[in-house]
């Protein structure tokens, strides 16, 4: 028995190939399906099944195409009702692959279909679950993602979890291996591990939503508890994981245009296209086209893209590091965004070497901004999360999370200017970007975000709880 575990950063997601005896299963599959089926081929094995966890919000999965390719079945768990065939799984129906098997455990509650895949190996014990969003390392899945009627709430939901781990989950041996459909940095849950495979023993002794003497009113509270609202591309991919896609291989072949920079200007102006800049945030700073928006590939590219750019079918022109065009248009599809028109051949440098107008962002290192608050001339704005903001900041800063930029733009001042930092210096080059577009350009971007300035003498604070008198 073979089991491996392939781990997608970007996306902080783990898709599962389990090989016995010749045989295949596939679960949760990326979009792009090639890595899986060269896989497969190196161990001349042939893919027997396509296991679903349930409908994925936050990327586009690549069942169907694997499918299409390899002529093995989709399954899915009870409740499930997408556009094209299926087998949907009866609870504890029991799947066998080679000298295993795998029995489908519906386990609702993140959605209403989601569904455990428990793996018994060839002496019929069980060896691992593959939970989905169901359970996590450290947290368990968000009951508010589900695209259901309005009869139902994330409080009914979250009582499903509930129901679905004391009875499902956490009658499993402690010995049994836990692997999750994502890890730290989804927005799926709230406060997974950074480990992506652990024991289900260890997670009933720390995961605070597996505490044994915890009643069921208490567990949709603290699951329930501190939920920010999902991105907007969430149920724009759930439609898409349920009612079918086009190819990738169409989606790249209309993507990957070269054009030089007449083109590509002539593009843009004749069409309701967004330029999507993906180069380092350094570059970016430096110079770039008029009005483009800057998410860098090399930082949380996907959900950011998400999370910013509000519809999936909006078309994009793209600006990248040479040699990096198909892996940006790849990474785009995987969470929906097929609409990429072509992209600028030769980069930025090309663009500039045609004389082309283009604009660039002020910044300053941090001893700047040091020396403008003793001076008390700055206004700063703080774009991290809301976790990063209320462990420390500036004193006096003005707090304008990236995430939701859009709904704070009305306190962006209009003269005079004003200084801007995230973490590290990616997030507050994105923010700039954005608010350039809006005709905000009086903005200064601290190099370094946070991590520089707390290498300075700039006053910190963190959060004080308001009186409960």
């Amino acid at each position: 028995m073979i089991i491996e575990q392939i781990y997608t950063g970007c996306l902080s997601q783990g898709a599962y190939y389990i090989e016995s005896q010749g045989e295949v299963a596939i679960i949760d599959p990326l979009r792009e399906v090639n890595p899986y089926l060269d896989r497969v081929a190196k161990a001349k094995a042939k893919v027997k099944y396509i296991f679903e966890t349930h409908f994925h919000a936050d990327f586009v999965s690549g069942h169907l195409t694997l499918s299409k390719e390899t002529g093995a079945p989709i399954v899915y768990g009870p409740n499930a009702n997408p556009d094209f065939e299926v087998i949907i799984a009866k609870d504890e129906q029991v799947f066998p692959l080679g000298e295993v098997s795998i029995v489908a455990l519906h386990t609702p509650g993140h959605t209403m279909e989601s569904t455990t895949y428990l793996l018994r190996d060839k002496d019929g014990k069980d060896h691992a679950i593959f939970s989905g969003d169901t359970l996590f390392l450290g947290d368990v899945g968000r009951p508010d993602l589900a695209q259901k009627a309005n009869s139902i709430t994330q409080e009914d939901l979250a009582g499903y979890l509930f129901d679905s781990l004391r009875n499902k989950i956490m009658p499993l041996a402690d010995d049994v291996t836990v692997y999750p459909a994502h890890g730290a940095g989804s927005a799926c849950g709230k406060n997974m591990m950074k480990e992506t495979v652990d024991s289900l023993g260890n997670q009933k002794k720390m995961n605070y939503a597996l505490r044994v003497d915890m009643t069921k009113e208490e567990f949709i509270k603290e699951v329930t508890d501190g939920l920010m609202p999902p991105p907007s591309y969430f149920p724009l991919n759930v439609k898409m994981n349920k009612s079918g896609y086009e190819d990738i291989d169409q989606v790249l072949e209309r993507g990957t245009r070269a054009l030089n920079p007449e083109e590509f200007e002539a593009m843009a102006n004749a069409q309701d296209v967004l330029i999507l800049d993906v180069r380092h945030q350094n570059d970016f700073v430096q110079g770039h086209i008029p009005q483009s928006i800057f998410i860098g590939i090399d930082g949380g590219f996907a959900p950011w893209v998400g999370a910013l750019i509000a519809d999936i079918k909006q078309p994009l022109l793209l600006v990248t590091p040479e040699g990096r065009e198909e892996e940006t248009i790849t990474r785009l599809s995987r969470v929906g965004f097929d609409q990429t028109l072509g992209y600028l051949d030769g980069s930025f440098a090309a663009w500039k070497a045609a004389g082309k107008e283009y604009d660039s962002i002020s910044s300053v290192e941090a001893t700047s901004l040091e020396t403008a608050i003793a001076q008390n001339e700055a206004t700063v704005f703080d774009v991290r999360k809301d976790g990063e903001f209320l462990s420390e900041h500036i004193q006096g800063a003005k707090h304008t999370p990236l995430d939701f930029i859009n709904h704070h733009l009305g306190a962006f001042p209009e003269k005079g200017s004003f200084f801007m930092h995230c973490a590290g210096g990616y997030r507050s080059v994105i923010a700039a970007s954005m608010l350039k577009k809006r005709g905000i350009h009086n903005m200064i971007d601290v190099k370094g975000g946070f991590k520089a300035i707390k290498e300075t003498n700039i006053s910190l604070t963190d959060y004080v709880c308001p009186s409960t008198l």
